[in-house]
């Protein structure tokens, strides 16, 4: 999902040249790095799965992340092809 939000943010910059100025890279890049935090909160869970409670909580919080940048993302598209931001 980090490589979708790259290639968003490509080829946002390939339409900016374009259409002007627009803020769309600058929030794919914050979704981006919520789907970095659900991966290293996802690894971390594996990484120490000797302690139980820890697990738990950082895959809530990795799955939490993840459903986040989903929404994001698409919200982020949608509004870009409506031309809102």
């Amino acid at each position: 999902m980090i490589g979708v939000s790259t290639t968003l943010i490509g080829l946002v910059k390939i339409a900016e040249y374009r259409m002007g100025q627009s803020h769309v890279d600058e929030y794919a890049a914050l979704a981006s790095l919520v789907f970095l935090v659900s991966a290293l909160a996802s690894y971390i869970s594996i990484r120490n799965s000797e302690r139980p409670k820890l697990s738990e909580r950082l895959e809530l919080i990795a799955d939490q992340c993840f459903l986040i940048g989903l929404v994001a993302l698409v919200l982020i598209s949608v509004f870009f092809a409506y031309e809102v931001i």
